[in-house]
């Protein structure tokens, strides 16, 4: 009966939930009041445009590159329209012409090239398809820049200039991306895409930066240009051949949508559906991207047209030492001790259990029988309650090359799931790893953690757990909560790391964040060492979250947590302002990738 009633009830917690997060969700702003809010271009705004133009550092020429296919004449004029419209006056439209049929075409594009010098044609005898088209209109490129426009789709007015006001910030920048929308059958905006700023592993899961697309011409060439056979996927190609070129630093993004991409059937504005072939050309250009860095990991295409790639472990396989705190709650250990070893198929891994003074007597049965298990040992830890300290301490006699920190009330799901966490912290670029945590009723308590303080809100919260209460099985904003990709932090609750970095880093901060923050702290003091924060939902856990210490707001904690918090806005500032895996056009009242919300006075962009 218990069984029943405990099933039934977390069925009645999700169903809550979820409606809950649908209740929300309703509340949140509208695009179109948003884009009306905060991205209409009106007089005020054009003169304030036409005014940086004049301020600008550098102007090169970007010539914009538009291959063309029996185009549609009404979406094909207002492509060409968008060029011609724009502030910036240093731009040239290379149109390569694939042998369209269409009869009325080569009249329009003999009158383009005649009325303004900075339209070039060129007219293929034979049909190429898009990559070879794309290097015939690369052919006529004259400028430092090449910018990428398809012929049924249209740049903002001000694209141009934003793209040469990055330039000017950044001299040596070799690849600059914008945020994007999509306009609708009636030609009404929708669907927005804000992007984080430059993540190589959210582009080995899909194409993050897409629309609008801009690269030094010289480089594209270095490149080889596009590449026939990966049709579909030829600009996802070409940002990771170029990104393997530059820096994280050098490849730009420019937070605001200069790109409309239209929605139509023929189009994979919707998903690679209207052209399936478009799926296997990503992933063997992202099985080409990683032998060409010469990483052993393979690629696979799931349901959602997005990609996953698994990474091989080393040979020999590293142990782990899974590192778990604990005082009392038998129970709660008892089922994350029992689904870890009945579950986990990883084949070589030791628990530690450190225990903080437990002295319930199912408690100290509980810890008596796991002691005796062969891969199984027990820390006595009595004392104030510090995780930093007790993870610490552990972590000094563990035998693992990977350390993995994870809570008592953690309840594994998965077999792979350690296997995942281990594979990736191995990377070498690589520091804490983090798993995708469902609360018991199985929506989302974690999927990364969002860092930024939100001055509309005037909230004095700057760490934020992403996609909270999301359905578990949904994917959420752009695939982002299905995919794997770098984050400013992890919770503590299950971070995997390898045991060197760990110690190179001194671990965790026992000194000043005895309980609150230490792992966002931790992650990025790695970051400082130049190693990024993965999150993967490829291992998936349940958290009971913080059932055990209880919470920050009640009391007797309160004094403690204000001088962590005040300890962490001292030590990283910045840092702590904004997020350069989120976007600043969302809202940060939660880090559900919300649009940010409308003030009483719209503001210019």
């Amino acid at each position: 009966m218990k069984a029943l009633f405990r099933k039934l009830h977390e069925r009645l917690r999700l169903a809550n939930r979820r409606r809950l997060h649908r209740r929300n969700a309703l509340k949140q702003t509208s695009y179109t009041a948003w884009v009306e809010a905060y991205d209409r271009i009106g007089p005020g705004e054009r003169a304030n445009f036409v005014e940086r133009l004049t301020k600008l550092s550098a102007t090169p020429v970007i010539s914009v590159l538009m291959p063309t296919f029996n185009p549609r004449q009404e979406w094909f004029e207002a492509a060409v329209s968008s060029v011609r419209q724009q502030i910036y006056p240093h731009w040239q439209l290379c149109i390569a012409d694939d042998a369209s049929e269409s009869p009325w075409l080569a009249t329009r594009l003999a009158e383009l090239e005649r009325d303004d010098p900075r339209i070039r044609v060129v007219r293929r005898v034979s049909n190429g398809h898009i990559s070879v088209a794309s290097n015939t209109a690369l052919t006529l490129a004259t400028g430092e820049w090449v910018a990428l426009l398809d012929h049924d789709d249209e740049l903002r007015e001000h694209a141009l200039l934003l793209v040469a006001e990055a330039v000017g910030q950044t001299p040596d920048a070799g690849l600059i991306y914008s945020d994007e929308d999509q306009l609708d059958a009636l030609g009404h905006r929708c669907a927005p895409h804000f992007k984080p700023d430059w993540d190589e592993d959210l582009c080995r899961s899909y194409n993050m930066v897409c629309h609008l697309l801009v690269a030094r011409a010289a480089l594209v060439r270095t490149v080889g240009g596009f590449r026939a056979g990966y049709e579909g996927a030829q600009d996802h190609d070409l940002v990771l051949r170029l990104s393997e070129q530059l820096t994280a630093r050098q490849i730009v993004h420019v937070p605001h949508v200069l790109y409309h991409w239209r929605i139509h059937a023929q189009s994979t504005s919707q998903g690679n559906h209207a052209k399936p072939y478009a799926l296997d050309a990503g992933r063997r250009s992202i099985e080409n991207h990683l032998q060409r860095k010469g990483y052993a990991a393979t690629v696979e295409t799931l349901r959602t047209g997005r990609y996953r790639v698994r990474w091989k472990l080393p040979a020999p396989v590293p142990r782990v030492s899974i590192l778990i705190p604990t005082r009392n709650q038998a129970g709660l250990l008892r089922t994350c001790l029992e689904s870890m070893t009945r579950i986990t198929d990883y084949p070589s891994y030791e628990i530690l259990i450190i225990d903080n003074g437990s002295d319930q007597s199912d408690a100290l049965a509980l810890l008596a029988a796991w002691e005796k298990r062969s891969n199984v040992r027990l820390i006595r830890a009595p004392g104030p309650f510090n995780y930093s300290a007790l993870n610490n301490q552990a972590a000094s006699i563990a035998q693992g090359d990977v350390l993995v920190l994870m809570n008592n009330d953690i309840e594994v799901l998965h077999p792979d799931w350690l296997t995942e966490l281990t594979s990736q912290a191995c990377r070498p670029d690589v520091g804490a790893v983090g798993a995708k945590l469902l609360y018991p009723d199985r929506t989302v308590q974690h999927a990364g953690v969002v860092v930024g303080t939100d001055t509309d809100s005037h909230s004095p919260d700057f760490v934020r757990h992403a996609h909270r209460g999301l359905a578990g099985e949904d994917s959420g904003y752009m695939s982002r909560a299905a995919v794997v990709q770098t984050l400013s932090a992890v919770t503590g609750a299950c971070l995997a790391v390898r045991r060197d970095r760990y110690e190179a880093v001194g671990g965790l901060d026992e000194t000043h964040l005895a309980v609150a923050f230490n792992d966002i702290d931790f992650c990025l003091r790695l970051e400082e060492t130049g190693l990024k924060t993965i999150w993967t939902p490829f291992a998936t856990l349940i958290h009971h979250e913080s059932v055990s210490r209880g919470k920050d707001k009640l009391p007797q904690n309160q004094e403690r947590f204000q001088r962590e918090r005040s300890y962490m806005l001292q030590r990283w500032g910045a840092r702590l302002s904004s997020d350069p895996y989120y976007n600043a056009n969302l809202s940060l009242q939660d880090a559900n990738f919300n649009l940010k919300a409308v003030r009483t006075q719209p503001a210019t962009r």
